[in-house]
């Protein structure tokens, strides 16, 4: 290596690992599915990139693994931030939570229904008169939601809860003991490390639809502006570099996460999965489709999840998304090149 390529490299390796101004931070903390993953990797990026030390904040993951619903995490004040899907979000403001949902962190559903590649079923429609395995009993949601487009209900197959052991559900699905698996992304993955590779039939109706968005507690919108706005910019940048350097976003979960990269195709697959439900489809990164939220509730209804509708426009809150997008994107990209160039 010359001197020059030398200089070149040190400077790169500061320029990404110094914070350019000593600050003390503030931490936000955030619940949610599967805390530091593949599956979440604006996350993951936007920590190698130092963007929430940038922001002034520093991220505290709260355990996931508990049986409180997420919701109350925020209530409490234990949580600045949390993960919820459209039916634990409608469920909780029926029940009176003042929750606004802030970001969506997913546009495209990461649950779905899969089954064997060599399967008979081509379609939801084909499984009345089967079992159905749920990797947690909040997949029995989607299933009923799925089932409800085509005209069935849960009642029309029988369901067990299979827990998310790879080995397990492939035994299961393989063995015949269930038709089908309602899962998400994370549950193909193990599936396919396990040597079964699953075709996917779900809905189309079912896809578009949000998915872990960012829920806050409303009395503290404007007391935690600064903090939650600096979290949710870090957040897209981490996003945007997905669309521009995937190969950085790779290098990152190599490195972050490694136990989901030990088989790397696997790894890569994950990741070209999470990549599609990640990346915004909106203008704006993470921003809230009322019309999406209104259109998915009559079937949510339907199928049993939700009791009832809520006006969307009781717990939409976009006051963050405009800071959210606020950042120089050339400039991400200048840094996501230089990580990768340091880190290969």
């Amino acid at each position: 290596m010359t001197i020059f390529k030398t200089l070149m490299l040190s400077t790169a390796l500061a320029v990404v690992t110094v914070p350019a101004v000593a600050q003390e931070l503030t931490p936000v903390n955030m619940i949610n599915p599967l805390p530091r993953s593949t599956n979440f990797f604006p996350l993951v990026v936007a920590e190698a990139l130092g963007y929430f030390a940038e922001e002034g904040v520093e991220v505290n993951l709260l355990p996931s693994d508990t049986s409180i619903p997420y919701v109350a995490f925020v209530q409490n004040g234990q949580a600045d931030l949390a993960m919820l899907d459209p039916v634990e979000t409608i469920n909780a403001r029926l029940a009176g939570a003042n929750i606004n949902t802030v970001y969506e962190v997913m546009q495209n559903a990461p649950e779905a229904i899969g089954v064997l590649d060599t399967s008979e079923y081509d379609s939801v429609d084909d499984l009345a008169g089967t079992t159905v395995g749920l990797v947690s009993d909040r997949d029995r949601a989607f299933l009923q939601a799925s089932l409800d487009v085509v005209g069935k209900s849960i009642d029309d197959v029988e369901t067990v809860v299979l827990g998310e052991s790879g080995p397990t559900l492939a035994a299961a699905i393989r063995d015949g003991q269930v038709s089908a698996i309602s899962g998400a992304a994370p549950d193909w993955i193990s599936l396919n490390a396990n040597g079964i590779n699953v075709r996917l039939i779900t809905p189309p109706e079912m896809l578009a639809s949000p998915a872990n968005t960012f829920a806050v507690n409303a009395d503290t919108i404007e007391e935690k502006r600064d903090a939650i706005e600096g979290f949710l910019k870090a957040w897209s940048k981490g996003m945007y570099v997905a669309s521009v350097n995937p190969e950085m976003v790779a290098q990152a979960l190599r490195k972050g996460v490694p136990a989901e990269w030990e088989n790397e195709a696997a790894g890569q697959l994950f990741l070209d999965m999470s990549i599609g439900m990640n990346v915004s489809t909106t203008e704006r990164l993470g921003d809230l489709q009322s019309d999406v939220w209104t259109a998915l509730q009559p079937r949510l209804v339907s199928s049993g999840a939700v009791p009832e509708p809520v006006d969307v426009t009781t717990f939409l809150n976009d006051t963050y998304i405009a800071a959210a997008n606020d950042f120089d994107r050339a400039e991400v990209e200048a840094e996501a090149a230089a990580w990768l160039e340091a880190n290969k």
